[in-house]
């Protein structure tokens, strides 16, 4: 930064201005109507969050927590009962329109014409935006280059793979060159392959600066992707913070042993671990965090037993989301908000 001023201008300052949150949502609530007076379904209870600018966060929950019409209000397809949005700053009930300009939704459910070609889907979306045509054919041509769907972009769009039409979802959001972009569920029902492939095309997106807010039921997704997560269950937040911060919270890890041989069917005692034998050949082992595997290596080849492999037993996201969710269940949902402190920084 160029620290000179000229006669007559104001000091330049080394200090970065203060960022709004790309998402900002306050106490938001929202309640069904039920089949009669004071039976309404409570399905939003007072959350409230914020996304930073150029973050790719997770929105994590079960079926019903509340995910689908957290995103429903923030992307103004479901009236909130009480409550605020803001997207950039603007206040989403003030300005609608100034606000739903700065996002690009990808729904879950595929939800274009069938028998339209890509680049007609693409170009039509734009012109409902007021994009010249001309223009909008130029980012058709980039999106669809950045989807690798250049190639199908005269196909009909019903002779698509499942992956393809779900690339074709992204693109489309992205016509608008929002700032904000909301993905529900983009990789359900793609193998492997092209999911890893799709991850990537985001990476690129968030990359360039636009923000993603993500929800996703493959936690593998989730942990490979964002920065940071929160955790909904029961219309409550139960968890927020940096994915590494939340992660460290486990105490516990768990590991699957390939034994050569086979197992003795007496296992050695090991304090603080818990062995399992899951069959002959296979050995569940659970231990703090914070003991040495060594030390159970150790024990094991006392006992004449050979690891010939071991991989971790479980995605580490997966196990703090059951974790989260399974004690809220059984506690209850509350209100309140478990955040985690920020990481530090060097």
């Amino acid at each position: 930064m160029n620290e000179h001023t000229t006669a007559g201008a104001a000091p330049t300052s080394s200090v970065a201005a203060p960022t709004v949150p790309a998402l900002s949502v306050h106490e938001l609530r929202k309640t069904y109507p039920g089949s009669g007076p004071g039976n309404g379904v409570e399905a939003l209870k007072g959350v409230s969050l914020d996304v930073e600018q150029g973050d790719f966060f997770a929105l994590l929950g079960p079926n019903g927590a509340g995910k689908s019409t957290l995103i429903g209000i923030v992307s103004s397809l479901v009236n909130l009962s009480g409550g605020s949005v803001e997207v950039f700053g603007t206040d989403l009930a003030r300005n609608r329109d100034a606000a739903m300009r700065l996002i690009g939704l990808v729904p879950q459910e595929l939800n274009f014409n069938m028998f339209e070609k890509p680049l007609d889907i693409l170009v039509n979306y734009a012109g409902f935006y007021g994009i010249p045509r001309e223009e909008a054919l130029a980012r058709a041509e980039q999106e669809l280059r950045r989807a690798h769907l250049w190639d199908k972009a005269r196909m009909m769009s019903r002779t698509l793979s499942g992956g393809m039409k779900r690339r074709l979802m992204i693109a489309r959001a992205m016509m608008t060159r929002p700032r904000l972009l909301i993905l529900d569920e983009p990789t359900a029902g793609v193998d492997i392959e092209i999911r890893r492939g799709m991850w990537q095309t985001l990476r690129e997106i968030n990359a360039a600066g636009t923000t993603i807010i993500l929800t996703t039921h493959y936690l593998e997704e989730a942990e490979s992707l964002c920065r940071n997560l929160a955790i909904i269950d029961r219309g409550s937040i139960v968890a927020a913070g940096p994915m590494k911060a939340l992660l460290a919270r486990l105490d516990v890890e768990g590991f699957l042993f390939d034994i050569d041989g086979q197992l003795p069917e007496r296992l050695p005692a090991i304090e603080g671990a818990t062995l399992i034998a899951t069959d002959d050949h296979t050995l569940d082992v659970e231990m703090p965090r914070s003991m040495d595997l060594n030390r159970v290596f150790a024990a094991l080849g006392d006992a004449g037993i050979r690891v010939r492999s071991m991989r971790t037993k479980s995605n580490r996201l997966e196990e703090l989301f059951v974790r989260m969710t399974g004690e809220n269940a059984v506690n209850g949902a509350t209100d309140s908000t478990a955040q985690v402190a920020p990481e530090p920084t060097a």
